[in-house]
């Protein structure tokens, strides 16, 4: 599996200095992504403002994908605070790795975060870089087999149920599942199915 490699000392912050904004970088108060090559390198890091503003810089976030022995798949509806596309059901686990932490650090903690689940044993599927007009994502997908108790964290997710292949299928489209959700269903639906 592919995994992050950071420099030895800490990578520089950016934005770097230029004409339009001289000066030393500021260190932003907020959570500090890295930004990476697509071969895992880590180069720099920055503010998670400054990453989603449309600078289309790269960085790691990591899935969870959760199915049952039935083929159900579990969502999460991602709750009416988020600032990008809330109300929609997603992938169960998702979220960004923070800078210092490797791939596996970054999917337990997120899973504890969003679902409180610390136990599990996660299959690595497949990486693949996403981008939209705001955001350029590298994306660790994982999976995972079983029905274990969650326990979703109301600050993040407002809900989560399980769905079968058919449902989904039925609601591609529809303005009811994350368009990241429905690209990379449709990468991955076959490794998940060859897990049963």
């Amino acid at each position: 599996m592919l995994d992050l490699v950071y420099p030895a000392s800490p990578a520089p912050i950016y934005p770097r200095p230029s004409i339009d904004h001289p000066g030393k970088p500021v260190i932003p108060a907020e959570e500090m992504l890295p930004l990476i090559e697509p071969n895992g390198l880590v180069y720099g890091q920055a503010g998670r403002s400054w990453v989603h503003s449309g600078v289309l810089v790269l960085h790691p976030v990591v899935h969870l994908h959760i199915l049952d022995r039935y083929g159900k798949l579990y969502l999460q509806k991602r709750a009416m605070n988020k600032d990008l596309l809330p109300g929609y059901w997603d992938t169960a686990v998702g979220g960004h790795i923070s800078y210092g932490e490797t791939v596996p650090e970054a999917l337990f903690r997120e899973t504890a975060e969003e679902l409180g689940l610390t136990a599990f044993n996660p299959v690595f599927l497949e990486a693949y870089e996403y981008k939209t007009q705001r955001d350029r994502e590298f994306v660790f997908v994982h999976a995972m087999i079983g029905h274990p108790t969650l326990h979703p964290n109301v600050a993040e997710v407002s809900e989560g149920r399980w769905w079968s292949i058919p449902e989904l299928e039925e609601a591609m489209g529809k303005d009811i599942l994350t368009p990241n959700f429905q690209s990379e269903f449709a990468r991955i639906k076959d490794k998940l199915l060859a897990m049963l």
